[in-house]
């Protein structure tokens, strides 16, 4: 997914415009409706938890590039723990309120020297309020545009890339951990617990950087580790009719391409394929 920025929406540049508003107003000597506006909207709301963020990330300059990234990585942090409910009904009211008085096309053709980073901050704060998946560039790209203006100079772009990558590897680390960990709630109703082979499947699952050929060759190899142990049980087995059911088991047990992607069902079938064959052990001794 890519987020795409909204002027009307961001805090910052909400903030700034009405504080140049008040300055216009007071220099053609007129009482100023921005004031009121302010101290409505940005005193102890979620509108105002918000610019906060931005007041921290942009209020001081020619920090370096480590701190200034720690800095945002502290924001982006702390933007988690704001009300994404209140602060929408903050900012619908806000806008509302702003058309009651002023011609919005005209107020937001206000220039602000720091309208890309604002831009760029907004951007990334919509990416981490979000569960959805969204594109590793797009948090490059206004990562460096941030640091870049708070540090003063170029930033190490390399840098600032890899850390992203690393961070979004971590994300799907986790959300792997807990799909698997949901699929083994369900899977345990079912079952008894895991036996030793099937919690080494799941730590493989888990433990597996990308859905790569690693993984496809683990899934492979199960397979066909699978499909051998059935056939031998296959012929023990004396009863015709499970004979039959066993045969039509194996046909159903297929390896996976190099253009299929691992997901969540492969899993379950490798925990089932060796509950089945912990039955069979069982049966033939």
């Amino acid at each position: 997914m890519y987020i795409k920025h909204s002027k009307f929406k961001n805090t910052g540049i909400l903030f700034e415009i009405l504080v140049k508003k008040i300055t216009s107003d007071t220099l053609s000597g007129k009482n100023s409706k921005a004031i009121k506006i302010i101290k409505e909207y940005f005193v102890n709301t979620e509108l105002g938890k918000e610019y906060k963020l931005y007041e921290t990330m942009f209020k001081t300059k020619n920090l370096t590039e480590h701190r200034a990234n720690m800095v945002l990585n502290t924001i982006l942090e702390q933007s988690k723990k704001l009300n994404r409910t209140k602060l929408k009904g903050d900012k619908y009211r806000l806008i509302k309120e702003l058309k009651k008085h002023y011609n919005l096309e005209e107020l937001f053709k206000t220039k602000l020297s720091d309208y890309k980073a604002q831009a760029s901050l907004y951007t990334l704060l919509e990416i981490y309020s979000t569960d959805k998946s969204t594109n590793p560039q797009q948090v490059v790209d206004n990562k460096i545009n941030i640091l870049e203006h708070v540090s003063g100079g170029a930033v190490d772009n390399k840098k600032v890339k890899d850390s992203v990558l690393a961070e979004f590897k971590s994300y799907d680390k986790d959300l792997r951990t807990l799909t698997y960990h949901v699929i083994l709630e369900n899977f345990n109703t079912k079952y008894d617990k895991l036996n030793s082979k099937q919690k080494l499947i799941l730590k493989e699952f888990i433990n597996s950087a990308d859905n790569g050929p690693i993984l496809k060759k683990f899934f492979n190899k199960e397979i066909i580790d699978i499909k051998q142990s059935l056939k031998e049980h296959t012929v023990k087995t004396t009863d015709k009719a499970t004979k039959i059911k066993l045969e039509e088991i194996d046909k159903l047990i297929v390896e996976i391409n190099k253009r299929t992607n691992i997901k969540s069902s492969h899993l379950v079938d490798l925990l089932q394929y060796h509950s089945l064959l912990e039955e069979l052990n069982t049966a033939h001794g």
